[in-house]
């Protein structure tokens, strides 16, 4: 029992259970009827509460100073409700027996503002009602909404502002970090603003329908159920409900003003105080121009002369004390002031190993027009898409795709995305961000009204439409394909022309722990065979090759056995690709036959004996065998006719070349004809 109640203790000191326990108390009050002593302590609190909101509110620098501030304003407005609600069952119980019945602060609050006149007292008290629903709760929620969306909007410049002051070295990546935060969490706040902001107007309007409840109750109680006259019911019954609504009012004003300071804070540099010294007093010339104006009015007949000349005074000391500064001083303090930044800045931002930005293997940077393409609200469409694109490739190649880096780049044109590999530039484009493109197939039929363009993986004819003509162009047998499509499979095309580069020593380390699980001994004898150095050129050679790493297995055999005869990685290549000929040939079979076009026997001949003659005059690479210039000019312009003609005809584009001659002619095929 002794431990359960320390346990519970620390809690509370804490701090985890302190606030749950407070809102249950306040939820309480709805319920369980109030000693008039309790409310007074209560609302003294409410009111010294919203004082220190208040104070702090004009404190803050800056709004995230206090990014508390909508969380407290809902505890506090319910807070207020319910005391609202516990004052009321007092005042309609016990209020026939005097007006100190709901407690000395409900009374001394009444008698205040009623002065001796329940009539003036009561029009007061109204005006004060209508001064914080119209004019300040109402100006603090409009200021909220209107903060909130442009905060919202503004986001993704801030970002990418963000990003380009890193890879400019400006600041280093905790620095990025935490400014990245910053904006997520002013957003967060200026939303949360927003939506407080309606429970303070509720809170208003609540205020004054319990004031009609309360007035127009507790008449009638007195009069009908206590025997009070109906002036004595009425006097007795609007002290406290005046006294009662004006404890719960004044808490009401100093939160919504507390609430409009602090969305309408603009600058960062500190405190209301100091804003104001430092912009409202700071020419001296609008003082001097000020105390003219006073005085003018000051020696106009019919006018209070001692108050308007009293400010006239106040105003022109006021201006003559600020125009009388030290510059010299002043101009110091700046410098000072410039040096110490400049020192600050210089100490938070030393070069060392982490401020240098890494150089991802794959990235994509958008214009802000695509950024968003990858907004959570709008499901990630693009996110999605690139990841797909890395499931495929990387399942199709036998290796995992590094992670596709997304981000904005201010630096882009609004509708261009462009597509980094290894840090530097592959390929770039700009599209409509707002438009679909149609592409146009063998069924299509008529044209559709569009912007004339081209797809940019691929260079083909497209029109770009609108989303609302996408069923009319579907009809007419368009393929109409969305802006992440179009990215997604941009980026598709790119990648895969760049996986050897891609692929690294580590990646030959989770390889061949794959092997590893698979066949313990396989993996053994090869890495006592081929060190990394050459199993990465054998990897990378089959890799450009189109060949799949998945049956890792059937490679590490090959590779085993060969390595006993040549270390070539072209040659060990070559191998591998004879052990694989049957998923390398499955994608280009039709019903057992495979269509291929061959070379001529006399420029076969002539191509080995080239070989030949390099093999014997030294050790030349098979791919890299020097080949007479007239002879490259007609492989640059046969292959690419050769594949046409193939693609042309429904046919898959294959050359079939003896083994000698292949590493040579599938180098200038690359180069040539991509596809071949």
């Amino acid at each position: 029992m002794a431990k359960t109640t320390k346990s519970f203790l620390a809690l509370l000191r804490g701090g985890n259970l302190g606030v749950p326990l407070v809102i249950l108390c306040i939820l309480a009050m709805v319920i369980l009827p109030l000693p008039p002593a309790l409310l007074d302590i209560l609302f003294t609190f409410n009111i010294v509460l919203a004082v220190m909101v208040l104070l702090v509110a004009v404190s803050a620098k800056r709004p995230l100073e206090f990014s508390l501030f909508p969380t407290i304003l809902l505890i506090t407005t319910l807070m207020r409700l319910t005391l609202n609600v516990a004052s009321t069952r007092v005042v309609l119980l016990h209020g026939h027996l005097g007006a100190g019945a709901a407690g000395k602060v409900i009374e001394s609050f009444g008698q205040v503002v009623i002065g001796g006149n329940f009539v003036v007292g009561f029009v007061v008290f109204i005006i004060l009602m209508i001064i914080n629903f119209i004019v300040v709760t109402k100006g603090a929620e409009r200021i909220s909404e209107v903060s909130a969306r442009f905060t919202l909007d503004a986001m993704p410049g801030k970002q990418m502002a963000i990003d380009a002051d890193l890879n400019a070295g400006l600041i280093n990546q905790a620095q990025a970090q935490t400014r990245r935060k910053d904006v997520a969490s002013e957003a967060d706040f200026y939303g949360a603003m927003d939506g407080a902001s309606k429970f303070v107007r509720g809170d208003a309007i609540a205020g004054m329908m319990i004031l009609a409840i309360n007035l127009i109750g507790g008449v009638c109680i007195g009069i009908f159920k206590y025997n009070l006259s109906a002036d004595a019911a009425f006097q007795q019954y609007v002290l406290m409900t005046i006294g009662d609504g004006l404890v719960a009012q004044i808490p009401s004003l100093l939160l919504s003003t507390a609430a409009a300071i602090i969305v309408t804070r603009v600058s960062d540099n500190g405190d209301i105080a100091h804003d104001v010294h430092h912009q409202l007093l700071a020419s001296p010339s609008v003082l001097y121009t000020a105390t003219g104006i006073m005085f003018v009015l000051a020696v106009v007949p019919g006018m209070p002369h001692l108050p308007f000349l009293l400010f006239s005074a106040l105003l022109g000391f006021t201006g003559w004390r600020m125009s009388k500064r030290p510059q010299a001083a002043e101009a110091e303090e700046k410098s000072l002031e410039t040096l110490t930044r400049t020192i600050t800045e210089t100490s938070e931002q030393q070069v060392s190993w982490e401020t240098i930005p890494l150089i991802e293997p794959i990235s994509l940077s958008l214009g802000y027009k695509l950024v968003a393409l990858v907004d959570k609200a709008q499901g990630n469409p693009l996110t999605q898409r690139i990841r797909g694109v890395r499931q495929v490739i990387s399942d199709g190649n036998g290796v995992l795709l590094p992670e596709i880096r997304i981000r904005e780049n201010f630096r882009l044109k609004p509708s261009q995305y462009a597509i980094f590999i290894n840090g530097i530039k592959a390929d770039e484009a700009d599209i409509p961000a707002d438009k679909l493109m149609a592409l146009p197939s063998s069924e299509t039929y008529g044209e559709i009204d569009g912007v004339l363009g081209n797809d940019p993986a691929y260079g083909m004819p497209v029109t770009w439409i609108q989303p609302a003509q996408k069923a009319k162009a579907l009809n007419m047998g368009y393929q109409v394909i969305d802006s992440a499509s179009v990215i997604a499979t941009h980026v598709n095309k790119i990648v895969r022309s760049y996986i050897p580069d891609l692929f690294n020593y580590d990646d030959i380390t989770q390889l061949h722990n794959r092997l590893s699980s698979m066949a313990p001994r396989l993996a053994e004898d090869l890495s006592a065979a081929l060190n990394y150095s050459q199993l990465l050129k054998v990897y990378r050679a089959l890799l450009t090759e189109g060949v799949s790493l998945r049956d890792i297995v059937a490679i590490a055999t090959v590779l085993v056995a060969s390595s006993t005869v040549t270390k070539d990685h072209i040659l060990l290549a070559a191998d591998v690709r004879l052990a694989l000929r049957r998923s390398i040939t499955h994608p280009f079979v039709r019903k057992q036959e495979l269509t291929v076009y061959t070379l001529n026997n006399e420029l076969e001949n002539l191509l080995t004996n080239v070989v030949n003659q390099a093999q014997q005059g030294g050790k030349v690479m098979l791919d890299s065998v020097p080949v007479d210039p007239n002879m490259l000019n007609q492989f640059q312009i046969t292959m690419p006719q050769v594949k046409e003609q193939m693609k042309a005809a429904g046919k898959d584009p294959v050359l079939l070349v003896p083994p000698q001659l292949r590493p040579l002619l599938a180098r200038y095929a690359r180069l040539f004809a991509p596809g071949l």
